[in-house]
Order: structure tokens, then C-alpha cells, then sequence
């Protein structure tokens, strides 16, 4: 794997620390795990971070304006949501690698692979 540190904004821990798991596994010496928008938007101010991995819906907020704040900072990102694909997703972010729920290491291996060629 590439990135070596790593923010994910997801509201379920349990899907959080999945991820957190396998991307450790693969390599990556910090990994966030953000909640929420607050502590997500307050963790990419004090640290660099290689890529994001960005919930979708939040339960009472969506990732999309924080997905434009990691465009305009640089930080390659991608989408993990239960959405099968990003047609209904605003059309500036439809490009957007997507990881479906529930995932495994392969779809997390696909995944970085499509989110790393793409911002190469």
C-alpha cells in the first residue's frame, strides 16, 4: 500500500475499526478514525494526511462538503458508503472511487488500487 496515514470518517465504529484493520494490514502506520464532521474537519487542521476514507451519510450529515475540503487541501479520498454507486451523489464527486458496504480485503485491495491509479 501506498499511504501510510490514514483518516476515515465513519459513524459506525464497528465498520470503522474493519477498515482500520485491514488498512493496518496492509501497511499503514496511522490510522483516525473521525465520527463525525467536526472531528474530522478539527483533524485534517492539525495533521497530513495520505487519503481519506469518507462515510457518505452521517446520519444527520453528509460527507460531501468535507470531500471538497480534502479536494482543495490535496488529500486523495474515497467514498465507503451501502450505496451500490454514485449516480445520485452531487455530479462534482460522481468520479469518486467507492467502497460498498459490507466490504473484505479484497474489495478493500480494489478499492486502493482504483483511488491510487486515479489520483496518479
Amino acid at each position: 500500500m501506498i499511504a501510510r496515514r490514514i483518516l476515515i470518517l465513519e459513524d459506525s465504529l464497528i465498520i470503522a475499526m474493519e477498515a482500520e484493520e485491514l488498512l493496518r494490514d496492509m501497511g499503514a502506520e496511522t490510522v483516525m478514525i473521525a465520527s463525525n464532521l467536526e472531528q474530522a474537519i478539527a483533524e485534517v487542521q492539525v495533521a497530513r494526511y495520505d487519503f481519506a476514507l469518507l462515510d457518505v451519510n452521517l446520519g444527520e450529515a453528509m460527507s460531501f462538503g468535507f470531500a471538497r475540503q480534502l479536494t482543495e487541501r490535496g488529500v486523495p479520498f474515497g467514498f465507503v458508503s451501502g450505496y451500490s454507486d454514485t449516480l445520485d451523489f452531487p455530479p462534482d464527486l460522481q468520479h469518486v472511487p467507492l467502497l460498498v458496504k459490507p466490504f473484505d480485503e479484497a474489495a478493500m485491495r480494489a478499492f486502493l488500487g482504483k483511488l491510487f491509479s486515479d489520483a496518479a
